[in-house]
This record gives structure tokens, C-alpha cells and sequence, in this order.
């Protein structure tokens, strides 16, 4: 890399722009992962070279039958918007089994100033792919020199996760932030399923803090009073 950037006659912006399809019809609804630069492909995880590799994976995870891989499950996350932008609140506990392997987990990521995602499922997996979301996001940027929307980011997400459904993932992610059409909130799950709507909560104790908040928000609440809320 250090030499390619030494002997370079181009700088990286314009390589890249060079590599990515015309994007004067992309959407935030279109936006499909193979108008990013196909190298970047290679920094993501080879499917398995098997005839049924859905069927391999399903024997080590899943919800209501004998599998062999169970997750424990201890989170609760929560998202909403409000008047004056998005509220994330999130606990800090990361459990190995029964053992509380930690108290202190950071389950904020910063995906770029103005984006963040939440992590809720297995660690590594939420971990992994909001990386891959920011490398993507900064690629966005580098071409459209503007920052991407909320919405898009999140379909971006979705369409990475769709592509391996079935294998096993273990993810239930909240992005949120700020853009041209105001505050967004979007949930991503395993499924590569993506949702909109004011309000979420992912985890264990989500039921609870639906129970609050179908008492106590309200589009107009203050920052203090959302700050509380949360």
C-alpha cells in the first residue's frame, strides 16, 4: 500500500472514482452492493464451497430446536426520535454463558460522526459488519463528497447481511443519526430484514422498555426530558 501510494500518478479519490459505476441514479432505496468497488469485496467472508452450506449451518444455530450452538441472550438496547433528534440508550453487559464476562462493553459504534449502530446478538458479528458499514460509508463519501443518509447506510447493512442468511449470524443492530431529512432510526436483523419506525428496542429486556415507552414519549419531549427518558 505504501508503495502504491508512493509511486501513485493518481491520488485515492480519483482512483476510486474511476472504479465505482455512475451514481446519478442511486437511491436510498436502489443501492445495491455491487456498485462499490469489486476489491473491496475481497475484505468479506468466503461462503462456505459446499453443496447445501445453509443446511451445514442451521445444525449449529437457531431458536426452538436440538441445535448444537445456543445463545444465550442479555441485551437491551433502545432507540427514538424525537423533535430534536435520535435518544440511543444501551446496557453494558456482555455474558459468556451464565458468567457476566463483562460490565463495562461499548454498544455504541461510531460508524462516522453523524451515524451510529448499536450492538445487540453476538459481539463479533455487530462488531465486524458496522466496520464494513463504515469503510462503506467513507466510500460513499470519497465519491458523492457528501456524507451518506441514514437510510441508505442501512440499506447497505441489510443487503451485506441478506447475502448470508442462513448461515448462522447472530445480529440485531439499531442505525441512527442525523441527515438532510432529519433524524432517522433503522433496525437491521440476521435476516437482513430492515425496518423504520420511531421507536426500538433489541434484546432480552425489550419488552420492558416497549412498556415505558408506549407511556412516556412523545415527539415533543425536550432534550432533558428525552435524555431522562432514555
Amino acid at each position: 500500500m505504501a508503495l502504491a501510494t508512493k509511486y501513485a500518478t493518481t491520488d485515492l479519490k480519483t482512483c476510486l472514482k474511476s472504479c465505482v459505476k455512475p451514481w446519478d441514479a442511486v437511491n436510498d432505496t436502489n443501492f445495491q452492493l455491487n456498485m462499490l468497488p469489486t476489491g473491496l469485496e475481497a475484505d468479506l467472508p468466503s461462503l462456505p464451497s459446499l453443496d447445501n452450506p445453509t443446511h451445514l449451518t442451521s445444525q449449529f444455530s437457531g431458536e426452538g430446536r436440538d441445535v448444537q450452538i445456543k445463545f444465550d441472550h442479555g441485551t437491551t438496547t433502545l432507540g427514538f426520535k424525537f423533535q430534536h433528534g435520535v435518544i440511543i440508550a444501551v446496557d453494558s453487559r456482555a455474558t459468556a454463558g451464565a458468567w457476566i464476562a463483562s460490565q463495562t462493553v461499548k454498544k455504541v459504534i461510531e460508524i462516522n460522526p453523524y451515524l451510529l449502530g448499536t450492538m445487540a446478538g453476538g459481539a463479533a458479528d455487530c462488531s465486524f459488519w458496522q466496520r464494513v458499514l463504515a469503510e462503506r460509508c467513507r466510500i460513499y463519501e470519497l465519491k458523492n463528497g457528501e456524507r451518506i443518509s441514514v437510510a441508505a447506510a442501512s440499506k447497505i447493512l441489510a443487503n451485506q447481511i441478506y447475502a448470508y442468511k442462513g448461515y448462522g449470524l447472530s445480529l440485531g443492530t439499531m442505525i441512527c443519526g442525523w441527515d438532510k431529512k432529519g433524524p432517522g432510526l433503522y433496525y437491521v436483523d440476521s435476516d437482513g430484514s430492515r425496518f423504520s419506525n420511531d421507536i426500538f428496542s433489541v434484546g432480552s429486556g425489550s419488552g420492558y422498555a416497549y412498556g415505558v415507552m408506549d407511556s412516556e414519549h412523545r415527539w415533543d419531549l425536550s432534550v432533558e426530558e428525552a435524555r431522562e427518558l432514555g
